[in-house]
């Protein structure tokens, strides 16, 4: 008698599997009257948990960056164009927090550390580019970004230098990245070298690239923190203007049109405010949990942009770079401080 054996499963092939997948999350459910689709109500959810108690800027960004590579922002161009302005307002709003003679004060203390840092860092990346063969206008846009504010400087230095959509993509998806990593290290190595409140805001506004990381590090780690932080941020985000206009000049880039980021009067609008109108007070802390709550939403929305094509956009020899530069503005930073702030 002949033993016969079923025939192992067919499996299906990983295409296939990703592709009904992916049906699956964009399929419309009927839901109180209307249609949902699944990506739509993951992204939904991990918005609110955002915004919940149990909402802070590290989680929002780790929850954005899950939900891009495993499920897909459903949002991608809204998200692109609500992220700015969402940040913008929510750098305004934080200034209700501040008092304008104890930011006039931390914008003395960074300033020497702050000019020190930009033109050491373009210097360093321009050296390490030719030494990596990197594209000129590529190795420039990553410099300038570690060396200021991020994609805010790459934004605004691009169009000076009339990088191409390559260019601008390569830089951006190498700045965030270390951004990412920034927002998770920074305040752990804070705690566990004992920084204290105004030497770790003085390290976030000059080791961490974007203003919304730079804030969301320092609010994690206390109050007096973020009030430096944003403020040496902000008084070093105005040189985006000279670099730009230095950027034309060196690049020979004739009629260029240097981007203003007007905001940051918002920001010192409101500080004045604050400060020298009483009437406000009782409303001033409203305000400020109100930005706080928008940062955290710009960080998910931010985290919520990645995709592996940003990943893979990048290339090995402008992360490298990029980390680098990251690398030698931290350490170089971290030593000047502990040595010379209390």
């Amino acid at each position: 008698m002949k033993v016969t054996h079923p025939a192992p499963p067919v499996l299906p092939h990983p295409e296939e599997a990703r592709s009904a997948f992916s049906a699956f999350l964009r399929h419309p459910f009927p839901l109180l009257g209307g249609s949902l689709t699944p990506q739509r109500l993951i992204f939904a959810a991990a918005l609110l948990v955002c915004i919940s108690p149990l909402g802070s800027a590290p989680l929002a960004l780790l929850l954005g960056l899950l939900v891009a590579l495993v499920v897909g922002n459903p949002f991608q161009a809204q998200s692109r164009r609500l992220t700015s302005k969402l940040l913008q307002w929510s750098v305004i709003g934080l200034g209700f927090g501040m008092n304008a003679q104890a930011a006039v004060q931390a914008g003395q203390q960074g300033f020497v550390f702050t000019i020190a840092s930009i033109f050491g860092t373009l210097t360093l990346g321009y050296l390490v580019g030719r030494w990596f063969r990197l594209d000129t206008k590529t190795s420039h846009l990553i410099a300038s970004g570690t060396a200021i504010c991020g994609g805010s400087a790459i934004a605004a230095v691009g169009p000076v230098l009339k990088a191409n959509e390559s260019q601008m993509s390569v830089a951006l998806g190498a700045v965030f990245i270390l951004n990412s990593i920034a927002l998770f290290v920074f305040p752990m190595l804070g705690h566990e070298l004992h920084l204290s409140q105004t030497q770790f805001g003085l390290w976030c506004a000059i080791a961490i690239h974007d203003t919304s990381s730079v804030v969301g590090a320092a609010s994690h780690y206390g109050d007096q923190a973020l009030q430096i932080a944003t403020t040496v941020k902000l008084a070093r985000a105005l040189w985006i203007i000279p670099v730009a206009l230095g950027t034309a000049f060196l690049f020979k880039t004739p009629g260029a049109k240097v981007k203003l980021p007007y905001f940051i009067l918002g920001f010192i609008g409101a500080m004045l405010l604050n400060t020298y109108v009483p009437a406000l007070q009782p409303v001033a802390p409203w305000a400020v949990k109100l930005a706080k709550i928008g940062l955290t939403l710009t960080l998910f929305l931010i985290g919520a942009g990645l995709s592996a094509q940003v990943l893979r956009s990048v290339g090995v020899r402008p992360f490298v770079q990029a980390a680098l530069l990251w690398a030698v503005i931290s350490l170089v930073s971290l030593y000047a401080i502990l040595h010379t702030v209390v």
